[in-house]
Order: C-alpha cells, then sequence, then structure tokens
C-alpha cells in the first residue's frame, strides 16, 4: 500500500520506518527541510534502538523516503497518517492547532484527486478530534462527498527505547473506524501483524489511548506513595512489591518505585484529560492526585540529599542520568530537571551525566556536563541516580569510592544493589529502601 506520513517526529518516524519494512511504500512528510534531507541520507534525528537500521533499510530498497512536497505525495498515496505533534496549553490542555493544519492540508491535496482517499489519526488525540475537528475540515477544504473519504484513529502504543519492538510486535492493534472504508484499510496495512485487533469507533480508540496512558501513570503516583510509606516504617518495598505483584489481578509490571514518571506521553497525556473532563464538567481526583505526586516525588531526592550532607550550597553533586528513561535520549518532562533545579537553587555545584541526553538537556538547563561516567563523579560530595542506564548500574563501587570526595549515593531508580553499596561504605539510600 502507499502510505504517506505526516510529521517526522517520534511516532512518525517510528511509523514510518517499521510500515516500510513491512513491505509498504512509505513517504515521510515534514515541512522542515532540514529533517527530510536527514531521513533521505538514512540517518534518525532521535535516538532509538534499531530505529536508524530500519531506516538505513528503507531508504536503500526505496521503500522509504521523506519529501516536503506535502500535497502530490497525498494526492499519490492511498492512505495518510496524521502522526503530528500535540502538545500542551499552559492549563494542560491539549494544542491541536498541528491537527488542524495537518488535516487543511489533507484536504488541499484532496481537491484535485479522483480515487478514494483514507486518513488515520495516528496522535494523541482526545475524544470526538478525529470525528469533530479532522473530518470537518478534511471535507471542507477538498470539497469531497463523505462516502469518498475514509476516517481512522489508529492510537499508537510505543514506549520510547523499545518503539521499533513496540510496532512490529505491538499486544494489541486498535482500529478506531467511522466508515467500512478506513476499517478495511487498517485490517490490509495491519495483515502481518498477529496480535489482537479490536474494532471501534474513532472516539473510543482515543480514549482507549488515553485511559491507558493515564492508568499506568497512577499506578506508578500509587506505588510511589507506597513506598514512601515503606521509608517512614522501615519496610523494603521491592519485597511488597514482589508480594503485590504475585497477585494475578494486579501483576509486577509498572510497580517500580522511584523519582516519578516523564517523557512525552505520561505527563501530557494525563494533564490534557484531566482539562478534557474538567471542560465537561466532570472531576477527574485520580488524575489530579497522580500529577501532584508526580510533581512532589522528585523533590524527595533532595531532601535525602540534604540530610546526609548537611546546607547543600557548594556541595559538589554528580546527577547521572539525564533522559526521563534509559535508551532514549528524550529530556522531556525529565525527572532529572526538577532534581538539578532544586539543587542549583540551593547552591550546590552539580554536573550531569547522561550516554544519549546531554546535548538535549543542555538546551533547557545550563549545568556543567562531563564527557565521561568517571569525570562526573571525580571529587563529587554525593551522587544522584536519576536514569538508570546499564552502564551507571555496571560501575565498578571500588572506582566509585576511589573517585568521590564523599560518600552519599541516593538511589531515584532503586537500580544498585544496595546491600553492595553498602558493604563498600557507601551511605545510600533509595526511595522505598526503608
Amino acid at each position: 500500500m502507499n502510505i504517506t506520513v505526516m510529521g517526522t517526529g517520534y511516532v512518525g518516524l517510528v511509523t514510518g520506518a517499521t510500515l516500510s519494512d513491512a513491505g509498504h511504500q512509505v513517504t515521510c512528510l515534514d515541512i522542515i527541510e532540514s529533517k527530510i534531507n536527514e531521513l533521505n541520507q538514512g540517518k534518525s534525528p532521535i535516538f532509538e534502538p534499531g530505529l536508524e537500521e530500519l531506516i538505513q533499510s528503507g531508504v536503500k530498497n526505496k521503500s522509504l523516503t521523506g519529501s516536503t512536497d506535502i500535497e502530490n505525495c497525498i494526492r499519490e498515496s492511498d492512505v495518510t497518517f496524521i502522526c503530528v505533534g500535540t502538545p500542551s496549553n499552559k492549563d494542560g490542555s491539549i494544542d491541536l492547532s498541528y491537527i488542524k493544519s495537518a488535516s487543511s492540508s489533507i484536504g488541499r491535496a484532496l481537491r484535485s484527486k479522483d480515487e478514494k482517499h483514507t486518513v488515520i489519526v495516528k496522535s494523541t488525540v482526545v475524544p470526538l478530534t478525529t470525528e469533530e475537528t479532522v473530518l470537518p475540515i478534511v471535507l471542507k477544504k477538498c470539497g469531497w462527498k463523505r462516502e469518498r473519504l475514509g476516517i481512522g484513529m489508529n492510537p499508537e502504543f510505543l514506549r520510547e527505547g523499545c518503539a521499533v519492538k513496540d510496532a512490529q510486535e505491538p499486544d494489541r492493534i486498535v482500529i478506531g473506524f467511522d466508515d467500512e472504508l478506513a476499517k478495511k484499510v487498517m485490517h490490509e496495512i495491519y495483515t502481518k501483524h498477529d496480535c489482537p485487533k479490536l474494532e471501534c469507533s474513532p472516539r473510543t480508540a482515543e480514549f482507549i489511548k488515553y485511559a491507558s496512558n493515564s492508568f499506568l501513570a497512577t499506578k506508578i503516583s500509587f506505588v510511589n506513595e507506597m513506598a514512601n510509606m515503606c521509608n517512614s516504617w522501615g519496610i523494603d518495598f521491592k519485597e511488597v512489591a514482589e508480594g503485590m505483584g504475585l497477585d494475578s489481578r494486579i501483576s509486577p509490571l509498572f510497580l517500580r518505585a522511584g523519582a516519578g514518571f516523564g517523557g512525552s506521553c505520561f505527563p501530557k497525556d494525563v494533564k490534557a484529560l484531566a482539562a478534557a473532563s474538567k471542560s465537561s464538567k466532570i472531576e477527574s481526583k485520580m488524575l489530579n492526585a497522580s500529577l501532584e505526586v508526580n510533581e512532589s516525588q522528585p523533590l524527595i531526592l533532595v531532601e535525602m540529599a540534604r540530610e546526609r550532607l548537611g546546607v547543600l550550597k557548594g556541595k559538589k553533586i554528580t546527577v547521572l542520568g539525564l533522559a526521563f528513561k534509559p535508551d532514549t535520549d528524550d529530556i522531556r518532562e525529565s525527572r532529572s530537571e526538577v532534581v538539578i533545579n532544586e539543587l542549583v537553587n540551593e547552591g550546590a555545584i552539580v554536573t550531569g551525566h547522561d550516554p544519549e541526553a546531554m546535548d538535549n538537556f543542555s538546551e533547557i538547563c545550563n549545568i556543567e556536563m562531563a564527557s565521561s561516567t568517571e569525570d562526573a563523579i571525580n571529587d563529587a560530595d554525593g551522587i544522584i541516580l536519576m536514569t538508570e542506564w546499564q552502564e551507571y548500574i555496571n560501575l565498578d563501587y571500588n572506582l566509585i569510592k576511589q573517585k568521590m570526595s564523599g560518600n552519599v549515593i541516593i538511589d531515584g531508580r532503586r537500580a544498585f544493589d544496595y546491600r553492595r553499596m553498602e558493604d563498600a561504605g557507601f551511605d545510600y539510600k533509595a526511595i522505598g529502601l526503608g
């Protein structure tokens, strides 16, 4: 199938690369020429394991290409995926300006097309957006009768760091359709995918995405509150989580305590759903509580540093990990930013390190960046682990001890072996350790 993908951000690139790998002819569209040039050279502008290899393969066999000629490419394709960004407004509500712009471009492109066309929204949008925003704009701009246009909603469930695998081997595919054409097209696109395929309305598909992310975010905030209680009562939350996870109704997934959630999805989506429910005069106490816990959680790590180091002014503190999670360079809503800003405000001398995210983080926070982990921990009074990159977990504890001036280790992800840490003579503290 000939597919155009609007947007070469995270979702657009992964969608385009994996669909081309599945045998479709894919053109990724963007107005930024530099991003398209990079794509056509086989380069990925984001760090995501396996993505650049897929892009290179697609470009080499000519099943994947990039273009700024948006309207001509859409006109020549069978189906267009909308994968543009949906950022938050200041009040947390969703900003649909990119969705509206993409819909207008599609409508203009279809004016002179004779065959039918299908538009599938993959961007995360609040319920009714596909039916009440995208569909009317496309129809108005192209002047078509409704029956010529397929309209669908197909949410993505990609985890950064393993997005390629998630796209190629999904847990489920949600097929939200407003007509038989969109339903048929999506089943044809995903014919090789052997997983449950749920058929529903576009508004249901939109809500499934928000409900899924909000539930996982709420689970994280709940777990963090339980872990904070464990700290007070001398209980190891890791054992509590093991006991909880043995219950099949709960499962062991997302039961790790830490500094909270970040990234491009959970914070934005929970805020957007809470704002949407508020505008519909529906209370969302649990969503708001999840956000409140997440905002306060990283500050607990700063308090732990105060308890051990005393006044933080002039103390040299190393923050290991700047991306919101390992195996990505994404620093959006990173809990490291919250911790570092608080440390800097208190006069600490902060050094940061991350295997992939230092360039991105430098754009939002002005601190010293170390070229290596060893340089980062050198002469540090304390270390705060914020991202559980494997290279940090594998650090030689004796080497850390030799390099540091002090012995305080604050583990924001419960990634180190606390018994070995204590045996090595570190003053070790972690959320939920007890």
